[in-house]
């Protein structure tokens, strides 16, 4: 698992995208292999991958010949090997960027979510070297990177949902069952979910749990207008009454009170009493 430096970085990028942050661990674990950076001429750099079948399609004439020649670049997938070494990786680009700075940039996977160069216009930056610059800027960058990405193609839901096959196809690709992708993702989740904490230090709670932080979390469930015993366990009625709230916050009802949710008992307004039996009237007749 990552160390607690950078589950910090996780949680601050998984709150802004308002999803659980173990979801968004789960995808970081099984893209970066825990690796977060490797130190390349005495930098910290992001993990690379470089792909010689998108350098080829974006050369043409005496350049594509050369990049060729040099085997930096062929029409096939995977006909370009990637050395083992991410310094020999980096030296790898370097030679590509003397061929064609912008191409090859563009065909590299950048950083902890492996995202590739060529999408920077899509993802909305200003060119390819804005998002080199992004993936460069720590893991934090790094993550912000993989954020943006999760976002644009539309994969926010299916995180919250914990619809690992419906985020897997989106992210890797129909291939994905093939390397049981949804799978692993499945299982780092449960390990994340099963030790991740909020920047408090406080792991989520879940229905079962008993203690003195599941008497905070039935009051302030109660301020937030949603009626219950403060008995300090975590039965169906604090689940049914999380459910509601995080219903009201736009949040993923899951059931779980988790940072993001945490984060909104926190510092949403309490609702008036009876603004809240009416949501949890028309929340039941819903249901």
């Amino acid at each position: 698992m990552f160390d607690k430096t950078v589950m910090r970085e996780i949680s601050v990028v998984a709150r802004a995208m308002r999803v659980e942050p173990a979801a968004l661990a789960a995808v970081a674990h099984i893209e970066s292999g825990l690796r977060t950076h490797a130190v390349v001429n005495g930098r910290r750099e992001p993990l690379i991958r470089f792909e010689g079948h998108y350098f080829d399609r974006r050369l043409s004439g005496e350049r594509q010949e050369r990049a060729r020649q040099q085997g930096l670049a062929w029409p096939n997938a995977g006909a370009v090997a990637n050395p083992a070494s991410q310094a020999s990786r980096w030296a790898m680009l370097r030679r590509a960027e003397a061929i064609d700075r912008k191409a090859a940039r563009e065909s590299v996977s950048w950083g902890i979510g492996q995202v590739m160069g060529a999408h920077w216009a899509w993802l909305g930056y200003a060119d390819v070297d804005a998002l080199v610059s992004e993936a460069r800027d720590g893991v934090s960058g790094q993550l912000r990177l993989m954020a943006r990405y999760i976002e644009r193609a539309g994969l926010v839901g299916a995180l919250h949902a914990r619809d690992w096959a419906g985020f897997a196809r989106g992210y890797n690709g129909p291939a994905f069952a093939r390397n049981k992708y949804d799978a692993r993702l499945a299982r780092a989740y449960q390990r994340y979910a099963a030790r991740m904490d909020d920047d408090a230090g406080h792991y989520a709670l879940r229905a079962g749990d008993r203690g003195e932080r599941v008497l905070e979390l039935q009051a302030a469930l109660s301020r937030h207008g949603h009626a219950l015993a403060e008995d300090g366990i975590f039965g169906p009625a604090t689940q049914q009454a999380l459910r509601h709230f995080q219903v009201a916050q736009g949040l993923a009802a899951d059931g779980i009170a988790g940072p993001a949710t945490l984060d909104a008992l926190r510092t949403g307004k309490p609702r008036p009493l009876l603004l809240a039996w009416l949501l949890r009237l028309f929340t039941n007749r819903r249901e």
